[in-house]
């Protein structure tokens, strides 16, 4: 994996999801890779352990991708190493009574992560400009004043999500916390046989609903929708990532390594230092522990 140069996956200028494809051929073997995000989530858990002593920063790391991307498995693999007090998975399925009675984002700050702490979102709030755009009917359950049926859905309200996402992002960039943005590009004909591999092992039967084959059929329509929303919202301080996903263990070794390289860079987060009267007395609190004077 080390010929692969991460920057060339961040969205830094519009980009076509059809020109890009959705596997990479490597030349590292799978034992190889298996062992390289072994390594790096091991170094992930100890900055993960850093940044909580730090505790000046937050991560958000924000997956999206069609049904059967590899999220769930992303999620198990990359971040096993990382003590549980300090990462939280939040997965976002259709509002609930309680957070249609608030505006779309309103369950997705109350879930930010707390200073020195990840949180992973497992479907985000980019579905409020994906599944709510190919979908609009969903909309009038969020009882928006002057939305009373989806024809009053223009250009313009997506454009004003667009605005208020991005002012989300920059709002909570601005309080230290670290946005990671990744759409797991999975293909159609992969889609097809990860779906079928769901029927056909009776373990993974569960998996399965009917509406995975009606959203299928709206493949483009959401390839489309995902497409600009990446071109509206990728910005410097939340900038996207299209990872090629038709390979899960690529997929993982290249999101653990994004996430790797990019808080490397944050060379301010340190483990803090004891305060001076802690070291002028550290022997004596030694000697006692020792005598067992306590």
């Amino acid at each position: 994996m080390k010929e692969l140069n991460t920057n060339n996956f961040q969205v830094v200028k519009p980009v076509k999801l059809a020109q890009i494809p959705t596997r990479l051929e490597i030349v590292t073997s799978k034992k190889e890779n298996k062992k390289s995000l072994k390594k790096i989530g091991s170094k992930l858990s100890k900055l993960q352990d850093i940044m909580y002593a730090h505790n000046r920063y937050g991560v958000l790391i924000c997956l999206q991708g069609m049904d059967t991307a590899g999220k769930d498995s992303l999620i198990r693999e990359v971040f096993s190493k990382f003590n549980p007090r300090g990462c939280v998975v939040h997965s976002y399925k259709t509002p609930t009574s309680k957070e249609l009675q608030h505006d779309y984002l309103w369950r997705h700050y109350v879930a930010l992560p707390e200073k020195g702490k990840y949180s992973i979102f497992n479907r985000t709030h980019y579905e409020n400009v994906l599944v709510t755009r190919v979908n609009p009917q969903y909309l009038l359950y969020e009882n928006i004043p002057g939305i009373e049926k989806t024809d009053d859905v223009t250009d313009k309200f997506w454009e004003m999500r667009f605005r208020q996402i991005k002012n989300f992002e920059k709002h909570i960039a601005m309080n230290g916390i670290i946005v990671f943005k990744f759409f797991l590009h999975l293909s159609k004909e992969e889609q097809r046989l990860r779906l079928l591999r769901r029927l056909e092992m009776e373990k993974k039967n569960w998996k399965f609903s009917a509406g995975d084959l009606t959203e299928r059929t709206r493949w483009e329509e959401y390839q489309q929708c995902y497409e600009e929303a990446i071109n509206m919202t990728s910005v410097p301080h939340a900038p996207w990532y299209v990872i090629p996903a038709d390979d899960k263990l690529t997929a993982r070794l290249l999101v653990a390594k994004i996430i790797f390289e990019r808080m490397s860079k944050y060379t301010d987060i340190v483990e803090p230092q004891p305060d001076d009267k802690l070291m002028e007395n550290i022997e004596n609190y030694k000697e006692k522990l020792r005598k067992k004077d306590i």
